[in-house]
């Protein structure tokens, strides 16, 4: 939540000497963030908007719409974000997953985030796959959408607005560039794009199945109150309700990083919308347990993928896609209760400023209603598999409960979670 100024000196070292693998034309140091080598870099960016029609289960595009730091009360309570939870889905449990903002961004496309506890640069390691990897290999199209980042593929720690010097953009709320599975190849960064391109590639009917769009500092409410963001959100999305180019059998998803107030429970105010919404279900709350994992869970399932072998395969996917696609709805069953659990610290990893854990290994063996692990994950990790802590399990782990141990059985699959969840 809180803006950092704190940077991981040998991440940020490491992304700036990597040139992407395919670029002709690579910035010198792609993390500059001086307007000089900005506005070079702009000159030669490249920029890709691919499209599919790759049919879905129950949607054939997902959007997610992010916003930042405010109580699922304030937030329901605002005029703007009340009128789209009446046009859907209420989702009246959804959580995240710890504060602040940059982990819960990098696990929405990661399925972990690695004990990450603060908003430094991060370059997650090129061996952990991300939702990019699930789509391509179904050949979905995809891209992300960022309010005022400077070019396409920018890859700096945050852009100074040069007229009235506020920092607009930032990489902490950019999820797929935090990961150099994606930061170290220039076709994938060719298709994270300034929101501009949104309305280019909206008139010119060539918007990517799922899309990940998130407003700017002062748009997504971390700099401004809430109403700001209201009033963008109605501006933005409210005219592509009707929109032949956007509404093609699409679920949207708004949705926040986190709360404000960290003691609370760490509920995210979240609303499923759009065509793919039957009739019956608009107006209406649903409130089964959800956090950011659901989102790539959902995508799992709609599209049958593979999954990512990591809390992807715990969590619950939304219902109104489940029943659909034969995914069973868990409730929370873990210790400490879900009232007692508040999602508002970061348990160890690799990233943690203070109490480092070792990287996790991938569940390459579990089997979620049929859905089996990415392949190349499997071939990469199977060897280490009696390491692994992701064993299908709802109850994510947290700060009071940190991950422990491996999963029972041989094979590092708990037997439950080969039987939809069950």
């Amino acid at each position: 939540m809180r803006f950092s100024t704190g940077i991981y000196t040998a991440a940020l070292v490491a992304v700036a000497a990597a040139a992407p693998k395919s670029s002709s034309t690579p910035a010198a140091n792609p993390t500059a963030t001086d307007p000089a080598a900005v506005y070079a870099a702009q000159a030669t960016a490249k920029t890709e908007s691919p499209t599919s029609h790759v049919k879905g289960k129950v949607f054939d595009r997902f959007v997610t719409i992010w916003f930042e730091n405010t109580d699922f009360q304030s937030a329901a309570a605002e005029a703007n974000f009340e009128f789209f939870a009446k046009k859907g889905i209420t989702l009246e449990n959804y959580f995240a997953v710890t504060h602040p903002s940059e982990p819960n961004y990098m696990a929405a496309v990661g399925g972990d985030y690695f004990g990450l506890n603060g908003d430094p640069f991060i370059a997650v390691p090129e061996n952990v796959s991300t939702v990019v990897d699930l789509l391509e290999d179904k050949k979905i199209s995809w891209g992300v959408y960022q309010e005022d980042m400077p070019y396409s593929g920018f890859q700096g720690f945050s852009w100074v607005n040069q007229k009235t010097g506020k920092n607009d953009y930032v990489r902490k709320h950019n999820p797929a560039v935090l990961f150099n599975s994606v930061a170290n190849d220039a076709d994938r960064l060719s298709k994270i794009k300034n929101l501009t391109m949104f309305q280019q590639d909206l008139k010119a009917n060539k918007l990517p199945q799922w899309m990940f769009i998130t407003p700017n500092m002062t748009s997504d409410a971390h700099d401004a109150p809430i109403g700001t963001a209201g009033a963008w959100l109605r501006t933005f999305l409210e005219p592509l309700l009707n929109d032949k180019n956007f509404m093609q059998n699409t679920m949207v998803l708004i949705t926040f990083d986190e709360n404000s107030s960290y003691p609370k429970q760490n509920r995210a105010f979240s609303v499923l919308l759009g065509d793919a919404i039957p009739k019956n279900l608009v107006g209406t709350t649903d409130s089964n347990f959800y956090n950011h994992y659901s989102e790539i869970a959902t995508v799992e399932a709609n599209w049958d993928t593979h999954t990512l072998g990591r809390y992807d395969v715990g969590a619950n996917v939304f219902s109104n896609v489940a029943k659909h696609t034969n995914d069973k709805l868990r409730s929370w069953t873990g210790t400490p209760a879900l009232a007692d659990t508040t999602f508002n610290a970061s348990y160890p990893g690799i990233f943690h400023s203070t109490t480092w854990a070792p990287q996790p290994v991938p569940n390459t063996l579990i089997k979620v209603n049929g859905r089996t692990v990415l392949p190349k994950i499997r071939k990469q990790w199977v060897s280490q598999q009696k390491k692994t802590v992701y064993c299908g399990q709802l109850e994510i782990p947290t700060s009071a409960n940190p991950p422990k141990g491996t999963c029972p059985g041989p094979s590092g699959n708990d037997g439950h979670s080969q039987q939809h969840h069950g």
